[in-house]
């Protein structure tokens, strides 16, 4: 009997172990990383943009929940030798990890940044107590002007031991070769520059958002000749298996067709493991036709557990609209309604590519490489759950599936991925743009040059 009520007493531990983990949001926010910022403390910055730079740290650190179960950081200030400021999983809290980033004195010295890189990979990285758990061990290396010593052996032992590097140059004498050879590649990803330290705010935003990249985005999408971060959605949804094959909006191009037994629906633990980032492109190549354009259905849908929309692209046939759901800190969604004039189109049994930039306080949505309207969202956007399911094609409130067909359904975690992203597999905008090339211009139902 005691050897029961052991084993029940265990199985309900482990079902509240269980609930816990379900109730937990995952975003940028939530990531476990081990974060460390390697910052030129050398006489060339000087007392007051120190504190600048100080500063800039503060502000970036202040988007990740700081703890043993997230991110850890830790703080290395160089100049001819390196110092450890902070170390790996001191602070388990954004406040205590604030007021000690702000209370670091200046070092003062020459730029040995080689000799920075070579510390942090040998003695604070394996000083983490969870190097079996952390996710993603990320340097940021701040910099103003060329390094007196050789960064390219430590940088490459760097990325050997699987750390991801980003170099931040600040100023005019710094050398865009050397933090090419610090920086992961692509160098266009990876290193960031800054005017002066008056001026180093202004990237914030953009390191905020690489650094999420690396947390949420394991993932990347074969583009042109490069490669994107984001979720490459017909692979990852399986809609490739489960629906069939057909003709595309050219003849370069194939799609798929979902009829009303088509299933679209997976996990969103195995979508989006680490949920969205705050910045995204959504991209949908698709045809509307019969009982489609008149319906109301989720293009796309995450739902929470309990079957709360976390996020969808909203297709309405009857009025002739697009709404985008998010998160908010005050309700359980905010919305996000596209139906001004040039938004029926995408209902006339035609191919279209539908672009939606989303950024954390403003969504921008795109018709055939034409803004249809920019629009504020109201409430900041809260990280998502991720143990629900991640369904396409759904009739809105319902399970059933829409019949539509499907050419390209993708996420990208890079917001500039929006100006890059052009709408060339669309037949109409081949014909009127010179920028998609003369290779596309064939006819799709004579299958003829045009």
């Amino acid at each position: 009997m005691a050897w029961t009520l052991r084993s029940l007493t265990m199985l309900l531990f482990l079902a509240c172990l269980q609930a816990i983990e379900e109730d937990i949001r995952a975003g940028c926010s939530t990531a476990v990383n081990d974060l460390v910022y390697i910052i030129d403390g050398s006489w060339s910055v000087g007392h007051s943009d120190f504190k600048k730079a100080k500063s800039w740290l503060v502000n970036i650190t202040s988007g990740f929940d700081i703890s043993s179960h997230y991110s850890q950081v830790a703080v290395v200030q160089y100049s001819d030798t390196p110092r450890l400021e902070i170390p790996l999983g001191k602070h388990h809290g954004g406040p205590d990890l604030i007021q000690a980033i702000e209370g670091i004195g200046y070092l003062g010295g020459n730029t040995q940044t080689g000799r920075a890189i070579k510390f942090a990979v040998d003695h604070v990285f394996p000083s983490s107590q969870r190097t079996s758990t952390v996710k993603n061990r990320i340097a940021v290396v701040v910099t103003d002007g060329k390094s007196q010593d050789d960064v390219v052996d430590a940088s490459v032992e760097a990325r050997a031991q699987g750390i991801i590097v980003f170099a931040v140059g600040v100023g005019t004498e710094i050398t865009t070769s050397e933090l090419m050879s610090i920086a992961n590649k692509p160098g266009g990803t990876y290193v960031l520059y800054a005017e002066d330290y008056a001026n180093i705010d202004r990237i914030r935003d953009s390191m905020e958002q690489r650094l999420c990249e690396e947390s949420v985005c394991p993932t990347r999408i074969p583009v042109a000749s490069r490669d994107e971060k984001g979720f490459e959605l017909m692979l990852g949804m399986n809609i490739h298996q489960k629906a069939k094959k057909i003709q595309g909006s050219l003849v370069s191009e194939a799609a798929f067709s979902l009829t009303t037994s088509t299933d679209i629906t997976e996990n969103t633990r195995e979508i989006f493991p680490e949920g969205l980032p705050p910045s995204y492109v959504f991209v949908a190549t698709v045809r509307l036709k019969g009982s489609a354009k008149q319906d109301k259905f989720d293009l796309l849908r995450i739902l929470s557990k309990d079957g709360v929309t976390q996020a969808a692209v909203t297709l309405n046939g009857v009025d002739k609209s697009v709404t985008f759901t998010t998160t908010s800190t005050t309700n359980e969604e905010q919305l996000v309604t596209f139906n001004v004039q040039g938004i029926g189109s995408f209902f006339d049994e035609g191919w279209h590519q539908l672009k939606l930039l989303v950024r954390p306080r403003q969504v921008t949505g795109f018709l055939d490489d034409e803004e249809i309207q920019e629009v504020a969202l109201l409430e900041p956007v809260e990280p998502i759950y991720i143990n629900g399911k991640t369904q396409v094609a759904k009739k809105f409130g319902a399970e059933t599936t829409v019949p539509v067909e499907i050419q390209k359904l993708r996420l990208y975690c890079d917001p500039h991925q929006s100006e890059r992203e052009t709408a060339c597999e669309i037949y109409s905008v081949v014909r009127h743009t010179f920028q998609c090339g003369e290779n596309l211009l064939i006819s799709p139902t004579t299958r003829k040059p045009l």
